[in-house]
């Protein structure tokens, strides 16, 4: 297990860009596999698939809620680490990472218990009908027995790529993903599974990724190891993880309650068939949002590094390349979602009129997908440089008080509901584009001028 650390602190930021984020886009590509995978095998079930993958579809925001608490330990203990390393300081960056572990075995265990005892009540609130809550519950029943694997390696895999292993980090997912697409049509078709096939598939890859990334923080070739005497939870030490971690955990959770508010719009309006198209939608968004994702956690080291050496220049520059990188990158999918919407609707699903449905939707729903570039790259580097606060505002004005309301508002305005509730993505994604880059040029203006935020961020 060989994997050549960089120098963060001095090699070329451009090229540390494209060393960091090939392997991080890559695992969020294959990380995307785990779900769509199995929702592209569950809609090609004979004679069933589309109710299927709707069911499937309706355990999407359980699916979110883990992700999103694996990212409010992850995604905030790995900047705070890697700040600490910029400064020389091991020991604390260290702690932080037994603190985590610790935190998201917690974690862990509560949600398992939660969703376990409260699943069928959940789904319905989801969106569920009579026809599709059999499959939902058949799904997430054994989902769930995953969740620690899934934290565990979601979480403490960030700290894997802060340190600049991002070829281990991308293994991670690598591995797991290719167990899934081996074990899923073994167990959904080979053994006559169906969806309870494709979760079954998913947790055990989950397991691998988890074991793996144990396996590398426990070893001798880590910088930051999980130890004994450090996995005693601090407040100190965990509050500060929390709170730059409530923006992720915001951005992520807030997938699971819009899921919630698209499906329960949608039934109402459209019926199983919009609520099955939404299903395909939100997999679309994955597609557009896990590159940039990945784009971004490439950048994170450099960015956060740097920014605890107090290296401002090579902050700049670092952020100058995402935010360029991320534009083109959102500006591709765009194109193939506008100009080719059949394209991915026929991957999950040989049902004509689901097809035709959702390719009728996707340009709708992604037709200003092409500005998320700018919003992502903005939002992360105030997360890797610690602004907590204002990514925490950032990631509750897209959703929480943009979109959300316009779900509800807009098929007012509309003869044709299901096209309104639709309509409101573009509407909120310009919007929130918008906001976020001239905050953060605002803020980045007093960057170049030479204002400290070191101290403003409270690490």
């Amino acid at each position: 297990m060989e994997d050549t650390r960089t120098d963060l602190g001095t090699e070329k930021v451009s090229r540390l860009l494209v060393r960091l984020a090939i392997p991080t886009i890559t695992a969020q590509i294959v990380n995307m596999l785990y779900n769509i995978v199995d929702r592209i095998y569950i809609g090609h079930i004979p004679g069933e698939g589309a109710l299927a993958l709707t069911g499937l579809g309706l355990c999407f925001p359980v699916l979110m809620l883990v992700t999103a608490f694996s990212s409010l330990v992850g995604m905030g203990g790995a900047p705070q680490a890697s700040i600490r390393m910029g400064r020389q300081d091991i020991k604390g960056a260290q702690e932080i990472l037994g603190n985590c572990f610790t935190m998201l075995a917690v974690l862990a265990v509560i949600l398992t218990v939660v969703f376990r005892l409260n699943g069928r009540a959940l789904l319905f609130l989801f969106g569920a009908s009579e026809d599709t809550i059999g499959y939902a519950l058949d799904y997430l029943n054994i989902y769930i027995l995953g969740t620690v694997s899934v934290m565990f390696s979601l979480g403490l895999n960030a700290f894997i790529t802060t340190q600049g292993f991002t070829k281990i980090s991308m293994l991670t997912v690598v591995i797991g993903a290719a167990v899934n697409i081996v074990l899923d049509p073994v167990f959904i078709f080979g053994l006559g599974m169906g969806v309870q096939g494709a979760a079954l598939a998913t947790i055990i890859a989950q397991t691998v990724s988890a074991v793996w990334v144990l396996k590398f923080l426990l070893g001798n070739k880590t910088i930051l190891r999980i130890q004994k005497e450090t996995m005693r939870v601090r407040a100190a030490v965990i509050l500060p993880v929390l709170a730059l971690g409530l923006s992720p955990f915001i951005m992520t959770s807030t997938e699971s309650l819009l899921n919630i508010c698209f499906n329960t719009s949608l039934q109402k309006y459209g019926g199983d068939l919009a609520v099955g198209t939404m299903t395909i939608l939100s997999s679309c968004m994955q597609v557009c949002s896990l590159p940039l994702q990945g784009l971004a956690q490439g950048a994170q080291p450099i960015i956060s590094y740097n920014f605890g050496a107090r290296n401002l220049s090579r902050v700049k520059e670092a952020f100058r390349l995402l935010f360029i990188s991320a534009i083109c990158a959102s500006s591709v999918i765009w194109i193939i979602a506008i100009f080719v919407p059949g394209f991915f609707p026929s991957l999950f699903s040989g049902d004509e009129e689901l097809i035709t449905y959702a390719s009728w939707a996707i340009r709708i729903y992604l037709g200003m997908a092409f500005v998320m570039g700018a919003q992502m790259s903005c939002q992360q580097t105030f997360v890797a440089i610690g602004e907590a606060k204002i990514s925490l505002f950032l990631a509750l004005f897209r959703k929480i008080i943009v979109l959300i309301p316009l779900i509800y508002l807009l098929p007012n305005f509309f003869a044709d509901k299901v096209f309104a509730v639709f309509l409101a993505e573009p509407v909120a994604d310009t919007t929130a584009a918008l906001t976020t880059t001239t905050l953060f040029f605002w803020r980045f203006r007093k960057l170049s001028q030479g204002t400290d935020w070191t101290e403003k961020a409270g690490v």
